[in-house]
């Protein structure tokens, strides 16, 4: 597996992460023991990242949900497999029922934080992200919280999730931001056209493309908009969703896809984009 830096965290993870949110959040969610098990498998083929946030859940009634799946699944791997994994995880939206409302007040940030650790069964969090700005609370408060948690030891690094370049700026007058993680996906280009992603890469952040297949529902008609993606895929005898990945890869150095997966297949399917090789008149089809 191809690796690539985390920002300026100082640490390496594999170029393309998992998305654990399908594997808590829909209906059709699988069982707890198959979604350890997409986990496992994903470790097995070399993914080392990993992200998800306290509220990938169905309501309120289950905050953790999906932190606890990855603290189980990674408890179960041998010490030296374990400690080259990297999870993130986020706090700053809550559920009622099925909404998801923000939160982002110092106060919800630090028992989120708590109960996080105690979730994932760790003494640091790796990668801890606000998950979205509250408008009812000063950016620089709840990212202030996330620089008192980590000078307290609980978390390693900080990011950010569903922010413009103004917000990046203004949190990084708190605290140092190690990764923005915005929607990106053929379908959604802001982060190229709202300057985000430039901004990532000049600043040395990791930028963490969220439902870089168009999400859930999208994820398997890619190419329905688009039918040279099914084109360039038959070419070269892979899937539209691995032409996708490919792409975002090489757009820039500091992407790290996170495609979302609740089944084994999946997984593997996103991590084989790494093999795909295109020729210079193929990327720039994509690129146009």
């Amino acid at each position: 597996m191809e690796t690539r830096k985390l920002g300026n965290s100082g640490l390496v993870v594999s170029a393309i992460g998992m998305g654990c949110m399908p594997m808590s959040v829909p209906d059709t969610r699988p069982s707890e023991a198959d979604a350890i098990g997409v986990i496992q498998k994903a470790v097995e083929i070399g993914i080392t990242f990993f992200d998800t946030a306290d509220a990938y859940c169905l309501d309120q009634s289950e905050i953790g949900h999906n932190e606890r799946l990855i603290g189980k699944a990674l408890s179960t791997l041998d010490s030296a497999t374990r400690a080259r994994m990297v999870v993130a995880t986020k706090a700053g939206i809550v559920r009622h029922e099925r909404r998801w409302d923000s939160d982002g007040s110092p106060a919800h940030i630090k028992q989120s934080c708590d109960a996080a650790l105690k979730n994932l069964g760790v003494a640091a969090i790796d990668l801890y992200q606000l998950h979205r700005p509250d408008p009812r609370v000063p950016l620089t408060d709840s990212v202030g919280a996330f620089a008192e948690l980590q000078a307290a030891g609980k978390i390693r690094h900080i990011g950010l999730s569903n922010v413009s370049v103004l917000d990046i700026e203004l949190a990084e007058t708190v605290a140092t931001i190690t990764s923005v993680q915005n929607e990106f996906s053929r379908k959604t280009r802001k982060p190229q056209e709202d300057g985000v992603l430039a901004y990532t890469l000049k600043k040395s952040m990791a930028f963490l493309p969220w439902s870089p297949l168009g999400g859930i529902r999208g994820a398997n008609n890619v190419a329905a908009a688009e039918p040279m993606l099914e084109t360039l895929a038959v070419h070269h005898g892979v899937s539209p969703q691995q032409v996708v990945l490919k792409w975002m890869l090489l757009l820039a150095p500091n992407i790290i896809p996170i495609p979302g997966a609740s089944r084994r297949q999946s997984i593997i399917d996103s991590a084989a984009a790494i093999n795909l090789n295109f020729k210079q008149e193929e990327i720039e089809v994509l690129n146009d």
